[in-house]
């Protein structure tokens, strides 16, 4: 069998292409992250259930992400490695955005009653698509990574290059799809998608969700046909599976080898990783529903919650603007304050302030209510500031959780010899077993205390400050020649 031809560093222009999917991927996310919690509420899923329905991000993380990665590093179709996966991934984010959007339609069809509360059969549509898209994001964004690293071919310039675009483009995503998610009349452009059993707030979804379709299946179909993406042909010594062995099982022999050979300062940095997300997860199931909710005082369907949950994604957009400043600078904050372990624990400490703050805004906005009603959908513009204040702060330590720990777990792999991208791999489960507990107990827990969403920002704050003690009382000081090292690392990113 012929040996692989060692790669040349591929053009620029060509690592450009590939991390403007990137763009076309966080379009999508946030449009997730921003809309679809209150548009399940608007199907009849109470509250209380409507965190379950993200259990499916952290199980196809945990899942799908890793063996699809490990099964485009072996794929041997003439297409490429890459780009068979980067297709299937864009195709299966159309028909899952299809379903979504238009959930509430084909349940009318299929026989729900839409004049009643719930509609089990549009629930059922847009679960399929939710957990659909889920699996076709994490399909989309590990081989687009991978793609990045063939073209750079090694060189440690233009793999940093690569992937500074890569962020770059996650941020103009973020900030485009929030952008449409805060803008309340896009449904004038396809006025078709209003219809009897789809309200305005529906037919915007649908609205965003055509754009992001738009965009990333341009951006996927120019890499597709103007990259180059050579058919792999392994080295006949690598070439092989054991027999009995499938490309799944040997994947998960190499992590469960992996964990056996932790060392101490990668168990002690999964265990900060772990309470850390335990705080940032009520924040990203309910940041806009908390903005409708409490602080525009609305209910699920009228135009009060409608406005606070557009005021949210205003909020959302504002803090990916601050996050993509803020991460240019984690680095030089680092050296700043006494090492990275430091800043981490400084911006834990902000995360729950922010988190505890929630109560105090809240409680004003009630007050002010209380006292004049013509507030409900559109607050006085003390509250207005310090809830968008929030979503801007939030963004400073957001950048430095997309960060850190990817870039410690980089310096104690070295340090102990382990490989990288196993330890990386690794650590993502002590982002995914975090947001699969969260999902699991937010809402019961809510209703535990009546209701609402602060009772969820309140154990995050409790959780956020408990890493920031951990993370200054446990996790060694990597040497100072490994932190110089952080500026090559990419952003990381959950999903």
């Amino acid at each position: 069998m012929e040996e692989q031809v060692k790669q040349e560093p591929s053009p620029l222009r060509k690592m450009v292409a590939v991390s403007s999917i990137a763009a076309g991927i966080q379009f999508g996310w946030a449009l997730q992250l921003s809309l679809l919690t209150p548009y399940v509420q608007t199907l009849g899923v109470p509250h209380v259930w409507a965190s379950f329905i993200w259990l499916c991000g952290p199980i196809s993380g945990l899942l799908v992400q890793p063996i699809v990665g490990y099964s485009s590093d072996h794929c041997q179709s003439s297409f490429g490695r890459r780009r068979p996966f980067i297709l299937a991934g864009a195709i299966a984010v159309a028909i899952a955005i299809i379903l979504i959007g238009y959930a509430s339609d084909i349940g009318h069809m299929a026989g729900d009653d839409i004049t009643k509360t719930t509609r089990p059969r549009a629930v059922a549509i847009f679960v399929v698509g939710f957990w659909i898209l889920d699996v076709a994001n994490n399909m989309l964004q590990g081989p687009c990574r991978a793609f990045l690293g063939d073209l750079a071919a090694g060189d440690p310039k233009k793999t940093r290059t690569a992937n500074a675009f890569f962020s770059f483009f996650m941020a103009v995503g973020n900030v485009l799809g929030y952008a449409a998610g805060s803008y309340n009349d896009l449904h004038k452009i396809f006025p078709f998608t209003q219809t009897e059993a789809c309200n305005v707030f529906c037919a915007n979804l649908k609205s965003c969700f055509f754009f992001s379709i738009i965009l990333l299946l341009a951006l996927c179909i120019t890499v597709l046909t103007c990259v180059n993406d050579p058919k792999f042909t392994p080295a006949p010594k690598e070439s092989k599976i054991e027999d009995g062995q499938t490309q799944v099982s040997c994947f998960y022999g190499e992590c469960c080898v992996a964990f056996r050979e932790l060392e101490k300062p990668m168990w002690m940095l999964m265990l900060v990783t772990a309470i850390t997300w335990i705080a940032w997860f009520p924040y990203v199931l309910f940041d806009t529903d908390w903005m409708g909710r409490e602080v525009y005082g609305g209910d699920v369907g009228q135009k009060a919650y409608d406005n606070g949950v557009h005021a949210g994604s205003l909020g959302l957009m504002l803090n990916s603007v601050v996050l993509a400043v803020a991460s240019l600078g984690v680095e030089p904050l680092g050296r700043l304050v006494g090492g990275v372990k430091w800043l981490w624990a400084i911006v834990n400490v902000i995360l729950a302030i922010c988190l505890a703050a929630t109560v105090l805004i809240t409680r004003v906005a009630e007050r002010e209510r209380a006292k004049n009603p013509a507030l409900i959908g559109n607050p006085s513009m003390d509250v207005k500031v310090g809830s968008l204040a929030f979503f801007c702060v939030l963004g400073i330590p957001l950048a430095v959780t997309y960060s850190v720990p990817f870039a410690l777990a980089s310096i104690y792999s070295n340090s102990s010899g382990a490989g990288q991208g196993l330890s990386l791999g690794l650590l993502n489960v002590s982002i995914v077993i975090p947001q699969m507990i969260v999902s699991a107990i937010s809402g019961p827990w809510d209703a535990l205390f009546g209701g609402g969403n602060l009772p969820a920002f309140v154990l995050g704050a409790a959780a956020a400050a408990i890493s920031a003690v951990l993370a200054i009382v446990i996790l060694p000081n990597p040497k100072k020649e490994d932190e110089a090292k952080m500026s090559s690392l990419n952003m990381g990113s959950f999903h």
